[in-house]
């Protein structure tokens, strides 16, 4: 074939143009084929954490859900079905806010103590043989922020659930942006010189029949670290990426602690329904100038029909708090080990499968030599002005939007 694009030589050649295009379509599969598989690993190790911490959240908002029912049934009895209804909606907004939605913590607490009022005032500061109505409900329900029935223990728990469901939060959405990033990488764009390069180094010895010599290790660090170029942009921010979720995991403790904080929420509730116990006389009065005499309506209340069916997740609270944290300490410890895999994609290709050994005769994309004597270049955009193999020009946007979303989460 005289018109070869690439796998052109001095030496007879077995090529016609058609195979040059079909080596040049397998050049490409192949590295495709080569990154996809280098990821695999650090792919299944974010995505597989990212479904176990999000089911164990799940787990966890469910207990701490039964645990604040099951105290309205123990020791509430009387309101504990129209607690529970507001016990519901309070751990629905619970985890709408750890799996990503847009909602305030401390709109969600407030809200929760707001509708909470009104139950706790009928069957606890005022009870009568019949409820209030539902008008007189919702003048309690507006009261509760000026007339603060339950002390400071919203505030105490505005606080609390901030800090704890926050890092869980942030912690989920780095984790899934883990999964995003490497996708991203799995399936780049490759420049026409890059394919070029990729086609001279596999497939053009095979034109001359050199079907066993492999490419020299200097050659093909310059060519795939051509062809990477933009991806080792990636290197710093992932490192970064990495350091930033280990930090957030170990802050994750004490206080912060998400476990702690939602299983523990049962006993806060109780703490404010005490407190208003305690000072019923006192708020009966602030009430009576806010909202009038209660005005009643005859309903008697239905007695608790929550299912406190809960063994299997009694087993789980004891194991969790352990559970959690060192699964969190051993994923980051093996997710430390591929710190460095932007860094080092190139050397680990070459190294592991697709360069010759050394000493051993090899291709350097024109004949086989002993060894490669052209200058090898570094990893990144700007090592690859003096490649001699590939020619880079500027920046990827896909790699660029991938780079804006790792520093931001970093931020974050």
């Amino acid at each position: 074939g005289v018109d070869l694009q690439v796998c052109t030589s001095k030496n007879p050649t077995c090529c016609t143009k058609k195979m040059e295009e079909r080596y040049q379509t397998a050049a490409k599969q192949d590295i495709q084929q080569v990154l996809q598989t280098s990821s695999t690993a650090l792919k299944f190790l974010i995505s597989r954490n990212a479904a176990a911490f999000q089911e164990t959240f799940e787990m966890l908002i469910r207990l701490a859900e039964n645990y604040t029912n099951t105290l309205f049934c123990s020791t509430y009895r009387n309101m504990a079905v129209e607690a529970t209804t507001r016990v519901q909606e309070f751990f629905t907004d619970v985890g709408l806010f750890i799996f990503g939605t847009d909602v305030s913590t401390e709109e969600f607490v407030n809200r929760f103590f707001d509708t909470l009022f009104p139950v706790v005032y009928n069957h606890v500061i005022n009870p009568g043989l019949t409820d209030i109505s539902l008008e007189y409900a919702e003048c309690l329900r507006m009261a509760r922020r000026d007339i603060r029935p339950f002390g400071n223990i919203p505030k105490k728990a505005i606080g609390q659930m901030e800090r704890s469901l926050l890092p869980s939060r942030t912690f989920l959405q780095a984790l899934n942006l883990g999964i995003e990033v490497i996708n991203t990488t799995d399936h780049l764009h490759f420049s026409k010189d890059c394919s070029r390069a990729l086609l001279r180094m596999q497939y053009c010895p095979y034109c001359q029949g050199l079907t066993l010599s492999k490419p020299c290790m200097g050659y093909c660090l310059n060519v795939i670290r051509g062809c990477l170029a933009n991806m080792a942009e990636v290197d710093l921010h992932w490192q970064g990426y990495i350091q930033s979720l280990e930090d957030l995991s170990s802050a994750m403790r004490g206080t912060h602690d998400i476990e702690h904080v939602l299983l523990n929420f049962h006993s806060l509730v109780n703490d404010a329904l005490v407190q208003a116990r305690i000072n019923g006389p006192e708020l009966s009065e602030q009430v009576n100038k806010v909202c009038g005499p209660p005005l009643r309506k005859p309903t008697p209340s239905p007695g608790c029909s929550f299912d406190q069916n809960i063994q299997g997740l009694k087993v789980f609270s004891r194991n969790s708090e352990e559970t959690l944290a060192n699964r969190r300490k051993e994923f980051i410890s093996h997710l430390r080990l591929h710190r460095a895999f932007y860094g080092g994609l190139a050397d680990q290709l070459c190294g592991n499968e697709l360069a010759a050994a050394d000493g051993l005769p090899c291709w350097n994309g024109e004949d086989v030599v002993r060894s490669y004597t052209h200058r090898v270049v570094g990893s990144g955009i700007k090592a690859q002005s003096a490649n001699p193999e590939v020619k880079v020009k500027g920046t990827d946007p896909v790699i660029n939007q991938i780079i804006d979303k790792l520093k931001h989460i970093i931020q974050v």
